[in-house]
């Protein structure tokens, strides 16, 4: 038996992102972004219910400041405590899992997502979706953009605006494009 776009995505294979099944819960994500990032701060809450429900899991203490983007929902996987600044964006077509304590600067990116290289297939919607995991007491700061496929170790550092392409080891702090080691 053939295996559905979603679940070639859910697996890790080439899929394209062209198909109806995808296209409704990229709605149904739609929604609850759409939920969160207009209801008044009060009503809201530290995440709006509709994006709550969607979201993999979510720890005590979470909150995610408006706007927020993300495609899907369900593979985002929130520690205790995780802050996420305004304008942050989680392109989760693979699990995303950010350790308890973690916190985001503004608009921080996170690109799970990866196109083909062929333009034919490109053009035809075919991608890989490459997880991300970010350990705990992370700290990413604003503008910084993490690739898929990459793991932050806890206590690490992302600085400001850098560009994460490999993975980052426990207590290291990594600045610039792409994101290189820095003494603290």
């Amino acid at each position: 038996m053939a295996l559905s776009e979603r679940d070639k995505m859910a697996v890790g294979e080439w899929y394209t992102c062209l198909d109806p099944e995808l296209d409704a819960l990229r709605l149904t994500a739609a929604e609850a972004v759409f939920e969160h990032n207009s209801l008044p701060p009060a009503a809201r809450g530290d995440i709006a219910p509709a994006l709550r429900a969607l979201l993999g899991s979510v720890g005590a203490g979470c909150r995610i400041e408006a706007p927020f983007h993300c495609p899907y929902g369900f593979n985002i996987h929130l520690g205790e405590n995780v802050f996420l600044n305004a304008g942050c964006t989680i392109l989760d077509t693979a699990p995303v899992r950010i350790g308890k304590g973690t916190m985001f600067g503004p608009n921080v990116q996170v690109y799970c997502p990866e196109h083909h290289g062929d333009p034919v297939k490109r053009r035809a919607g075919l991608e890989i979706g490459r997880p991300v995991t970010i350990g705990d007491n992370v700290w990413i700061g604003g503008g910084a953009i993490l690739l898929g496929g990459i793991e932050i170790g806890d206590d690490a550092i992302v600085g400001a605006g850098s560009v994460a392409t490999k993975n980052v080891p426990a207590g290291a702090t990594v600045v610039g494009n792409p994101a290189r080691p820095i003494a603290r």
